[in-house]
């Protein structure tokens, strides 16, 4: 006397579907990113900084500055000539970019890689005026060799491994560099 209960038959299809659409879910957007990456498509024009992104690996020794990463983000200006007034307003804007970090500020420097001494006068002033700015040397030859313009200082930011990051040219707005940096700073968990 065993009545046999029968269970309904599963609906192979509908269970075949489902597995489908959950590999969809979960490998499809890997397998757009991907093509998106290859093909270039649908990848936004616009940047959301503000000078030259470098972005190829580039340490400060390939670029002729003969410094060690300090463990810190660094407002570099890069002095292939003389010092002149273009110079002064990267050094001025470098230190205001590192004030204006505030409660960040420890976590950046500013320093000046220069190709040549500097005047006796100049070297003063900028002691006076800048007691916490880092001084390197900056080999003329190799700094040229990574083509860069020899006639122009350049502030660069480089993050605390001592890779480049981003290059301004002069005349750079001082808040477009600071909201890079700021936006470097909450990004990254070195420095």
């Amino acid at each position: 006397m065993t009545h046999a209960t029968s269970l309904p038959e599963p609906d192979r299809r509908r269970g075949r579907w489902q597995l489908i659409l959950l590999l969809l879910v979960v490998i499809g957007p890997i397998l757009l990113a991907s093509a998106m990456y290859k093909w270039r498509f649908w990848v936004p024009e616009s940047r959301s900084y503000h000078g030259t992104l470098i972005g190829d690996g580039r340490d400060l020794a390939d670029i002729g500055v003969q410094a060690a990463a300090n463990g810190r983000w660094q407002l570099l200006v890069t002095v292939p000539g003389e010092c002149d007034a273009a110079c002064g307003e990267l050094l001025y804007l470098a230190r205001q970019v590192n004030i204006g970090l505030a409660r960040e500020a420890s976590r950046a420097s500013h320093a000046l890689a220069s190709a040549t001494a500097l005047p006796a006068e100049l070297d003063a002033r900028l002691r006076r005026e800048y007691p916490r700015l880092e001084r390197h040397a900056l080999d003329l030859r190799q700094y040229r060799e990574a083509g860069q313009d020899a006639a122009v200082p350049s502030l660069w930011i480089v993050d605390p491994l001592g890779n480049l990051v981003l290059r301004y040219g002069p005349g750079v707005n001082g808040k477009g560099v600071l909201e890079d940096l700021r936006l470097l700073l909450k990004l990254s968990h070195i420095g």
